[in-house]
Order: C-alpha cells, then sequence, then structure tokens
C-alpha cells in the first residue's frame, strides 16, 4: 500500500473568555466549522474525528459528529490524556488519512477550562492520592515545579531565566489578538511578584480559559485545491520514558527531573522527518509553565544544555531571533487549550497566516504537547 501525504489545511477557534456562558458542545461545533470553512470544507466532507478530554471536562467525538451533521465516520478517536494529546492525535489523524482510513479528519479542543472543571482545582483519585492530599501536596503546578526547581539546579539557571520566558511570550501575546493576557510585561514587574508555588510566580503560570480550537487534516494532493498552503505533517511521535507514573501526581519514580519527555523523543522525531534541529525555523512549545518551555528548548536540541534562558534572554525567541518560539504568546497568555492552540499556531505560521506575529523564515516548525513524563511532538513544513 502506498502511503499518502497528510497536511493540516484548516484551523479554527472561538474567543478565549473567563466565562463563556456556553456548553462545551456549543463552542465544540464552532471551533470545528469555523475550522472546516478556513479549509475550504463542508462537514459532509468529514469522515474523521479526534479529540481528547481530562477528568469528562470535554464531549466525545460523536456528539460533535451529531451536531455537525457529519453524514458517516470511518475513524473516530477520544482519548483520556491532557496536554500530552493534541500533537499525539494530529500525527494519529495524519496515519489514518496516509492509510486511507480517512479522507478529511477534524481534530478539535474544547471545555470551559475557567468557569468549569480547572485542572488546578480537580481531585484525582489514583493510586498516590491518599498520600499527597494530606499533606496539602495536591495542585499540578506542585508538581510541575518540582521538575522545574531540578531542572534550574542541575543545569544552572534560575528566575531571571523563567521572567525572560513569561515577558518574551507576553510580547507576543500583545501582537495576537486572541490572546487573554496581553498587559505588558517586564523582568522588574515579573519579579516583583510573589511566589505561588516554588519557583513560580503568576506570571510563569497558564491562563486557565473557557474556549475550543480545531484542525482539520487531509492528504497534500487535496489540500493544493483548498484555500491555503498546507502544512505538511513532516513527523510525529509520542513518548513516556520508563516509569511514567500511575496518575497525574505519581512522579516520584521518575529518574531525572532535569529532563521531561523532550530528549526521549528527539532523536525519532527527526530523523522520521530527516531532519536535524539545526533545520527548524519557528518553534511552538508546550507551555503549561514557563519551566517547561525551558526544558523543551534543551530537550529539543534547540541549544544548549543549560542554556535556553540565556537563549531567550538574548531575544534568540523573539519575532527577529535565530528561533522565533510561542509566537501566539503560548499557553501562559493566549489560554489553557491544553496545547492544541498551540498546533494551531504552528500550522498558521507555516501556512504564512501569522499576521503581525509571523516569523519570516517559516517553512519548517517543530511543536510539542506535554509537560513531564509524556507527551509528543510534531513537524510541520511547507509543501516544498
Amino acid at each position: 500500500m502506498k502511503l499518502r501525504t497528510a497536511a493540516i489545511v484548516g484551523v479554527g477557534s472561538t474567543a478565549y473568555t473567563r466565562r463563556s456562558g456556553r456548553t462545551v458542545l456549543d463552542q465544540a461545533a464552532e471551533a470545528a466549522r469555523n475550522a472546516l470553512s478556513d479549509a475550504g470544507l463542508h462537514p459532509s466532507e468529514v469522515d474523521g474525528i479526534a479529540s481528547f478530554m481530562l477528568m469528562h471536562d470535554s464531549v466525545p467525538v460523536t456528539a460533535v459528529a451529531t451536531v455537525l451533521g457529519v453524514p458517516s465516520l470511518r475513524w473516530a478517536l477520544d482519548l483520556q490524556l491532557g496536554g500530552q494529546a493534541p500533537c499525539h492525535l494530529v500525527w494519529q489523524a495524519a496515519m489514518a488519512v496516509a492509510t486511507g482510513q480517512a479522507e478529511a479528519v477534524l481534530v478539535f479542543r474544547a471545555l470551559n477550562g475557567r468557569s468549569g472543571a480547572r485542572v488546578g482545582t480537580m481531585q484525582f483519585a489514583g493510586a498516590g492520592a491518599a498520600y499527597r492530599y494530606p499533606i496539602g501536596y495536591e495542585a499540578y503546578l506542585m508538581y510541575v515545579g518540582m521538575w522545574a526547581a531540578r531542572f534550574l539546579h542541575e543545569t544552572g539557571q534560575g528566575a531571571d531565566d523563567l521572567a525572560a520566558v513569561a515577558v518574551a511570550q507576553r510580547a507576543y501575546a500583545q501582537r495576537n489578538e486572541r490572546a487573554f493576557r496581553r498587559e505588558p510585561l517586564d523582568v522588574a514587574t515579573y519579579l516583583a511578584q510573589p511566589i505561588v508555588a516554588e519557583p513560580y510566580r503568576a506570571a510563569d503560570c497558564t491562563v486557565e480559559v473557557d474556549g475550543a480550537c480545531a484542525v482539520v487534516v487531509t492528504t497534500v494532493e487535496r489540500a493544493r485545491d483548498l484555500p491555503h498552503p498546507p502544512a505538511v505533517v513532516a513527523s510525529g511521535t509520542y513518548r513516556a520514558g520508563s516509569q511514567p507514573g500511575l496518575d497525574i501526581g505519581d512522579h516520584l519514580a521518575w529518574r531525572d527531573y532535569s529532563r521531561n519527555y523532550t530528549s526521549w523523543l528527539r532523536d525519532e522525531l527527526f530523523a522520521r522527518a530527516g531532519l536535524t534541529p539545526s533545520d527548524i525555523e519557528v518553534a511552538e512549545i508546550y507551555d503549561c509553565f514557563t519551566s517547561t518551555v525551558l526544558m523543551g528548548l534543551e530537550g529539543l536540541g534547540l541549544c544548549e544544555r543549560g542554556g535556553s534562558g540565556a537563549f531567550v534572554r538574548s531575544g534568540g525567541t523573539a519575532l527577529d531571533g535565530r528561533l522565533p518560539t510561542n509566537t501566539h504568546g503560548g499557553l501562559l497568555a493566549e489560554g489553557y487549550l491544553h496545547g492544541m492552540n498551540t498546533v494551531v499556531e504552528a500550522a498558521l505560521q507555516v501556512q504564512g497566516r501569522g499576521g503581525a506575529r509571523q516569523a519570516p523564515r517559516h517553512d519548517v516548525a517543530v511543536v510539542t504537547s506535554g509537560a513531564l513524563m509524556d507527551g509528543s511532538a510534531l513537524i510541520l513544513t511547507s509543501d516544498r
């Protein structure tokens, strides 16, 4: 069987708000319709849908298919995952298209992440919950903060490096009308904020929002007849290192807190695309917290070990820098759609539709999904 090449051909979203006043299904349908309209396709042409949810915070793909009036699904995928999922789902959708299991796949994420169930307040009844919660070790930022503290210690970095990420991404957010946090931020303002959970201040943490976004994946051949240039899915992979845990907070068996999943998937990701880290022109790195940007830059080999903070502080991730990074303002500023909006931004950049935040060189982009023990990544390229 000859494999076909797949591409993202359309993107769509809702407004990102503090209180939507709408159902999750209604927002999912809006983002899906917007993505299909952007791609120049009709819901009747969709034969595959994929999505994910965390602790039942979203809606199943069959519900969205029903609301859209999709005549027949040939391929469907619902995952019980969080921020690890977006790149993984798009890669699975691309493989479905490549193997002829589907012709046009919609991948979406929808939730009332601010007015509904919030990650920061969820109670996870996993294997270690009975031991964590009684001692007050109960919030996700505490778990990631432990990794951040160890990573900073091992690599000789600190608060100024975290600040650089927050400041750089807020500058991008000011160019992004969809971003939730757009007020200016400088290092002095950042450092004046109190610690929320060591080593994090408020600006280090993602902003939870209500909303939805979606992408459409089809063949490159078909994409060439559609309104926008294709963002070719050149590579993708998911990876969990040894002992990835039994639940969201069970990470104590992990052996090296100074590295995350990006170190494990890097070689496979680039080899599959026939590229190297030096070929990347745009990076969209999952950033539920500032530290995951630094870990991702280093883990993917986009800068040297211990050099990520200095790279950001030097302007390397700015629009006129060597590697524009998180050009939408990231999850830190645009809003926490659990990384699906990060994939949307990568597709827009490769298509040359980034507007005021468009990177000058954008033929090859890397995008990641996930923070700690497991995660996924994509490489998107122009139709060269």
